[in-house]
């Protein structure tokens, strides 16, 4: 039987929603692997807007379902209308928008707090034992969604593994092209573009990730 698999983004674009690259790779691999996707994401404001052609921010409000359904070609839900329990697993793509729009990473490092209803959505699949897959920035929130002991990665830049550390998960330093498993809570995570300097580099660790997501499914 296919695995079906809730993907929640965070807008659309890296510096202020997900990361492209990573959530095309991602839903490519899991229409290779037979799997039925949906894709959720908050309905929210975005923290703010980046023009992705300069850097600046921009004096403007967007919305993170709207612009997330541009990466979904609109097959898009409001988060708060996911059911955990109609799906195998769950995978969330990376991007500054993880950091910014799924929880507060970005501007209170340790101390951030994810998104309510991001982090109930998660937490209910930690809790049924369901595999979770976390890429890039993502694995930030893994503390917070499984509580301290949880083992994880985003690479190995040093400060972003001690923030990591310092919300009580476990940090495993790992090369683009590989992943980490948290056996006893079924939890993969991958560095993606917290190392890739391609998108090849990119797609080699994401796919790795989708694989094994869906066989602990």
């Amino acid at each position: 039987m296919n695995k079906k698999v809730a993907v929640i983004l965070a807008g659309c674009g890296v510096y202020d929603g997900s990361e492209i690259y990573e959530s095309v790779i991602t839903l490519l691999r899991l229409d290779q692997r037979g799997a039925q996707v949906q894709c959720f994401a908050p309905n929210i404001p975005q923290l703010h807007v980046i023009d992705h052609y300069t850097g600046d921010e921009m004096a403007e409000s967007r919305n993170v379902l709207v612009e997330a359904a541009r990466l979904a070609r609109g097959k898009i839900k409001d988060i708060r209308e996911g059911r955990p329990e109609e799906f195998d697993a769950l995978i969330i793509p990376g991007g500054f928008g993880a950091a910014k729009n799924l929880c507060d990473f970005a501007v209170s490092g340790a101390n951030c707090t994810v998104q309510p209803d991001v982090l109930a959505f998660a937490q209910a699949f930690a809790q049924a034992g369901k595999p979770v897959g976390l890429i890039c920035i993502s694995p930030v929130m893994a503390a917070k969604i499984y509580g301290p002991g949880v083992l994880c990665t985003i690479g190995h830049d040093p400060e972003t593994a001690q923030a990591v550390t310092g919300m009580g998960a476990q940090h495993e330093e790992c090369e683009v092209s590989d992943i980490v498993v948290d056996v006893s809570r079924k939890l993969v995570t991958t560095p993606a573009y917290m190392l890739a300097q391609s998108i090849s580099e990119t797609a080699t660790g994401i796919n790795k990730l989708v694989d094994r997501v869906l066989d602990l499914a």
